[in-house]
Parts: structure tokens; sequence; C-alpha cells
């Protein structure tokens, strides 16, 4: 019995190791969740259409690399379509796309290529050929798929600018490849050369939201080499072919062809492909760089590495494999955007207007794509704590698209002005990473374009309709709210009046607090005053967020749990809690600290939560705030647990560029930077055993939490570095000093741990 006993020990033991000893993280990363139409809880329920999708993309790449390589079931850069969709069955090709990952926006710049073995048809939606699931291999580092009535086997790998296929032909049919820029406005170009065996071409880069339809003024330029003798070639212009042309532009619906000489028996057919936004020859030199050779494996290999490193930042003991891919996965997805610009020499086309040409300090690189209003939550909190010097790279891209444009962006997107969204939450971000030491980026020009956007507006009607500046800022500084009577009418997202005023306080409270630590008094006294005028929106007959008139009334609003046109994406039940920088003046706008619980309570039981859209994302964690931390700990495990997984159903909506991930991350560990801008943490709910957090500078931080599990949600002591620990946040120094954070778990609540006044997180606004 007792050698029994000791074997059942050594088995328990080696399985909670099994994610430490794993080979290969890329194991447990399933590139296609997302991909499908949500199976998870509140599925649905606030969102139809194009919400009810993680929007993401089973893509080969590089963490926040320039290009995303994909296979392609949907030909269009139209908004709203990914390229992508699991329940489709016929595939078009590989497409080199830009694609905001995880939102309704658009593709651009974007080319595709397609093996084949006939061309009678060679429109992507004529042409596509059946696959099965079954038959695909979709990881970060290499996707295959069996092409079944082609009989092709194709398999793709890469590198951030580059990519490197392998199409394995059947011997007796001829070996085609399609290749066709994804213009939707017909203004592409595409030629081949047979004497350097180069395909090449360019898709021009047209905007959306503000400037909708106008070039940006740059193009995704691209290179496809081939090294195997062709034995016939030509264009298509829609269902117009023409043998032995080689070039074609400027028409909706083109595209190349080449026919590929007879090769020995299963000897496959090796193409290289890369882009750049600056020219056709940086996207040869890209591909030179990167894959110098036709090695497919070796490239593969690099790229393995590069996502074992990436995977690696965080180290998991657990028994629980499904928890395990749900956070490997979100690491995947958390790891495209902010996207790479720069060529490898590090060129990139100007901001907001596309030429001159810039270049980057050597070693940076320039990044885009900021999906602001989304990511400065977690995903860039996350970049500051685990890639602080990739963090300052990219706030150092804001500062530098502040210096071209005049303006710091508030959602700069295809490397343009956008007024998307709502808020100024690039101050947000560079905020953030300034407040918890990030210092590789000229903090003082950043500062100088945060506050522009705080107190100024453009002269000229033609900038601010452009998408520079606050919205309805003049509203704001006048009324300390916007009115009902300001339309925002310059704007993609108009009216949204209550939102916009929520948004903007947060914002003051964090520029307030660079302010406060480069010793700007005046403006730090300014902008702490403004911090407040999120009281202006707090209806005190409701105790929700409302609208408000110019003459101080309040809109009739009888139903907080319904959309409202004042309020982003959501209802007063949600936006009310959108206040993370003063939670308890919160609660004095809204009656005092029962009618608070009340009213956090009545959205979780009665089912009111949004997971799916980000206001909602912090709100689990403010129980934290009045005592009540094991409620903050039933509800994150059940978001967790409900509203991911890891099937390509597996999420509750968009996924947002990686926020909607990045939550499942923190909240994973155990904690969540409910207000960027502070130096905390507020802590809820440790999934895994142990998580170690392997710090750049070679510190770690360790998690403990045996036997945590769905039913062993409930903290009933911790020790910080084995000390008792009671309170129910912690500091981002404590984690980036290292140690272990360890707590004991069981089934019932300890409504003793992390409930005193001096557990709760300190207030962060001076009393008024």
């Amino acid at each position: 019995m007792k050698h029994l006993l000791s074997a059942i020990l050594i088995s328990c033991i080696c399985l909670s190791c099994t994610m430490q000893n794993q080979t290969s993280l890329l194991n447990y990363v399933d590139t296609r969740v997302g991909t499908s139409s949500s199976t998870m809880l509140t599925a649905g329920k606030f969102g139809k259409g194009s919400e009810e999708y993680g929007q993401t993309l089973p893509a080969v790449l590089e963490p926040n690399g320039m290009n995303f390589w994909t296979p392609q079931t949907r030909d269009t850069e139209l908004k709203c379509i990914t390229p992508y969709y699991y329940s489709d069955s016929l595939f078009q090709g590989f497409r080199n796309s830009h694609w905001i990952v995880g939102g309704c926006t658009q593709d651009y710049g974007s080319m595709t290529l397609f093996p084949t073995t006939n061309i009678k048809e060679y429109m992507p939606n004529h042409r596509a050929t059946s696959f099965k699931h079954e038959n695909e291999i979709a990881t970060p580092a290499y996707y295959s798929v069996y092409l079944d009535q082609t009989r092709i086997k194709a398999e793709m790998t890469g590198r951030s600018r580059s990519a490197i296929f392998r199409f394995t032909y059947p011997a007796d049919d001829t070996a085609y490849l399609i290749v066709n820029p994804n213009s939707d406005e017909g203004q592409g170009f595409i030629e081949l050369d047979t004497i350097r065996k180069e395909i090449r071409g360019y898709n021009p880069i047209h905007r959306i939201y503000q400037g909708r339809g106008q070039a940006a003024g740059y193009s995704g330029h691209f290179v496809i080499k081939y090294t195997n003798e062709i034995e016939s070639f030509g264009t298509y212009c829609n269902y117009t072919q023409y043998p032995g042309n080689t070039q074609i532009s400027n028409s909706k619906g083109i595209g190349l062809y080449v026919a590929f000489k007879r090769r020995k028996k299963n000897e496959p057919i090796i193409v290289k492909a890369a882009s750049s936004f600056v020219s056709i020859e940086g996207a040869r030199q890209n591909l030179e760089a990167e894959i110098p050779h036709q090695n497919f494996d070796q490239t593969r290999k690099e790229l393995t590495a590069i996502w074992e490193k990436q995977l690696g930042k965080i180290n998991i003991k657990t028994q629980d494999k499904t928890n395990a891919r749900k956070l490997y996965g979100a690491i995947y997805r958390a790891s495209f955007l902010p996207r790479t610009v720069n060529d490898v020499d590090g060129k990139y086309p100007a901001f907001s207007t596309g030429t001159p040409i810039y270049q980057t300090a050597k070693g940076t690189n320039y990044y885009d794509d900021f999906s602001m209003w989304d990511t400065y939550r977690a995903l860039h909190p996350l970049y500051v704590l685990l890639t602080p010097t990739k963090s300052g790279e990219m706030m150092q891209s804001l500062v530098d698209k502040y210096k071209q444009g005049g303006w710091l962006p508030i959602f700069p997107c295809w490397n343009s002005y956008t007024a998307a969204m709502i808020g100024d939450h690039c101050t947000a971000a560079i905020g953030d990473a300034y407040i918890k030491g990030v210092t590789n980026f000229d903090i003082e020009t950043a500062y100088e374009g945060m506050r522009k956007n705080a107190f100024e507006t453009p002269e000229k009607y033609e900038d601010y309709a452009n998408g520079m500046g606050r919205r309805a800022l003049q509203s704001y500084k006048k009324f300390g709210y916007i009115p009902l009577e300001d339309p925002v009418k310059e704007a993609f997202h108009k009216r949204e009046q209550t939102a916009r005023t929520l948004e903007y306080a947060f914002d003051d409270f964090v520029l307030a607090q660079v302010a406060k630590k480069l010793n700007k008094t005046a403006d730090y006294d300014s902008l702490i005053a403004r911090s407040y005028n999120y009281r202006n929106v707090i209806d005190p007959k409701t105790s929700y967020a409302n609208g408000r008139y110019e003459s101080g009334e309040f809109y009739e609003e009888t139903k907080p749990n319904f959309f409202a046109f004042y309020i982003t994406e959501g209802a007063p039940c949600h936006y009310t809690w959108y206040v993370p920088h003063d939670p308890y003046g919160l609660m004095k706008s809204m009656g005092g600290k029962d009618m608070y619980i009340a009213r956090l309570d009545t959205l979780f039981e009665e089912k009111y939560y949004w997971h799916g859209n980000e206001p909602c994302h912090q709100v689990a964690y403010l129980y934290n705030y009045v005592g009540q931390p094991w409620k903050t700990q039933k509800y994150t495990r059940h978001i967790m647990d409900t509203e991911y997984g890891d099937m390509p159903g597996g999420l509750a909506g968009n996924d947002d560029a990686g926020q909607m991930s990045a939550w499942y991350i923190f909240s994973s560990l155990g904690f969540y930077p409910v207000c960027p801008g502070s130096p905390y943490y507020i802590i809820g709910c440790p999934v895994f055993d142990e998580a170690s957090l392997n710090l750049e500078d070679g510190k770690t931080f360790t998690i403990k939490a045996a036997g945590a599990s769905k039913e062993n949600c409930y903290i009933q002591s911790a020790t910080l570095n084995g000390k008792p620990y009671t309170k129910n946040y912690i500091s981002h120094q404590d984690i980036t000093n290292g140690g272990v954070l360890e707590f004991v778990m069981g089934s019932t609540p300890n409504e003793n741990w992390g409930n005193k006044p001096e557990d709760c997180p300190p207030h962060l606004l001076p009393e008024l």
C-alpha cells in the first residue's frame, strides 16, 4: 500500500510539471480559435453579425511583425470581413495580410497567391478548392493544408516581412501559381520578370473612418521569388485571360499566373514572398535579409524558436490542458498588434501623408495599427510588464507620429489619423508606460503632444475633421461634460457624449500623473480637477451614468440595461463603472458604498455583464474596492470559464487587437491592471497551480495557487516572498522586483481575507 501511494504521488507530481517540461509550447496553440461564431455563454446577447466572431486569423507571423500570412477563404479587403472563417470550406489562397486582427476594420495593402493545377477558373471565388479542417495544421510558426480537388499539399512558414511556401503538386498535373493584388478600388499593379524569376506589384492603401476612401499616400509592395523554370504565363482581368502578357494594372479583379515546368515525382516547388510599405526594392531587401535561402525547414525552425521564446515568457504548471491552451492561445493573439511598419533597413512611410520616407533609429522598429480604445486597457500594460523595451519603441512610434503629423493621434491605423471610437487613449498608453518605468522614448515630446490634445483644438477645421485632436473638447472644457446638444458630428462614432466624458476624465487623470512626475505643477492641478468630471454624468436619481443637457438636466432614461445613444457600444449599466481612477469617488456619486455594491450585484446576478466589449473589462475587479474580493474571485473565474474556450468559437466577441486575450492572460495569472497610469494591479482568481513570469531583465515573478480549480476559486490566504499578504492588490514594483506570490485556495469564500480598508487598493485622487 505504501508503494502504491508513493506511485500515485509521483504520478501527480509529474502531471503538475507537464507544462514546464513540454518540448514545444506551440503544441498548445491552435491559431483558429476565434475564427468561428462564438459558442460562449453570452454569444449573441449584446451583439450580432461580426460582433459574434473573434475576427482573428490562423496566421504565421513574428510577434508584432509586419505581415500576417494567413490562409484565405474570403476575397475582399472590405471593412469587417476577415480573410478566414472556420465555417468556410473553400480555400482561395495564402494572403499577405495586414488585417487589424480581432476587430471590425479592414485589410489593406495585401496580395494573395494560390497554388493550383488548372487555370480554367482564376478569380478567387471561382478557383477556390475544398479542404477539411482535419487536414490543416495551424500554429503561429507553420501552417499546412491538403487541397482536396487539386491534391496539393500547401505549406507556409515565414518571418516578419517575408514568407516561404512549399507546394507539393501531383506529378501528373501542371503546377500553376496564381497571384493577385487585392485592390477593391481597382488600383493595383502586377508584373512578371522572367529574367529575375520574380513576380512583383503593389496594392495602394486607402483610409476608412476619417478620410474614408482617400489614398493613404503609400502602398503594400510585394515581391515573389521562384527558382523553377516556367513554361507559360499570363495575366487576367475579371473573366478575361491574356496568355503571354507580363503585366496588368488599374482594374478590379486583376492577377497573374505562371505554369512551372514538370518536376520529378513528389518534388515540391519552393516559392518565397515579401512585402514592404516603402517600395518593391524594399520588399526585395526584406526577403534577402530574412530568408536568403531556399530551405523551408530552416525558416520554420527559426520562427519556431521565436515563438517558443515568446510563449515561454510565461511558464505554467497545471493539470488542466484546456486552460493551458487558452493561455498560450491568448499569448499568440496578444502578439499581433501594433505591427512593425519599417523595412529591415529602418525605412517607413511618413505618418498621415506617406511621404517623405523616414528612418528608424538603429536596432529599433516603428509600429502602427494601435487599436487604442481597446488595447490601452490590458494589451499595452502586458507589453509594459513583459517586454518593456518593445513597449518603449511602441510609445516612441506614437511620439514620431506626433512629430510628423502635428497632433498625437487618437486611434492611429493605416499609418493615418482616425477619429474612430472615443477617448484619447494614446495618452493613457504612454502615461502608463512612463509611470511604470519605461524610459526608452522621448517623454518630453510625448508630453508636449499629450498636453496639446488635452488643451487645444486644431485651428483649421479640415485638420479637425481629418481626425486631429480630441472630439468635442470645447464642450468638455466649457461644461465639464459633453452635453447632449453637441452631436460630435466630426467623428466616426457620433454623439456618445456621456461615454466620451467618462473616458476624457480618465485620460486627464493619467496625464496628470505624468505632469506630476515631470514637475509640471500647474498642468497637474488643472488636469486632476478635470479628472473629477465623471461626476457630472452620474445621475443621482438612478445612480447610473446618464446623458445631460447644457441646462444641467439629465436625460429621462428609465432602462439602464438597454443600449443608449449617449453611450458607446453598450448600456448605462456597463459604462457607469468606467471610472477606473476613482472607484471610491464613484461610490459617493452613486449614493454610497451600499448602492455601489447593489448595482454591481445586479449587473452580475441579472446577467447584464457583457464581456465581449471592453468597457466591462475592469468591472468584475471592482469588488476589491469595497472589501469583497471573494466576489471578484467568483466572477473573474466564471468569466474565464464561460467566455473563453480552446475551440474555433472560443471567444465571446471580437478579440479587438488582442485586448480580449490580454484580459485572459492577466486574469488567469490572478491580477489585472484596472487603472492604467497607476502602478497597481487588482488581485482576482489565479487559474494555474504555478505560473512564472520571465521578465526582460532576467528576474522571475512566480504566482503559486496549488489546487486552483473551477471549484477552488476562492483565496483563503496569501504570502508574498514568504510573508503574510492581506492586500487585495499588488504593485508593479512588487512584480518587477521578482519573487513569489503564493495563494492558498479553497472552495468557499474567505470573507476575512483582503476585506479591511487598509487591504483595499489605494485612493488615487486627492479628496476634494
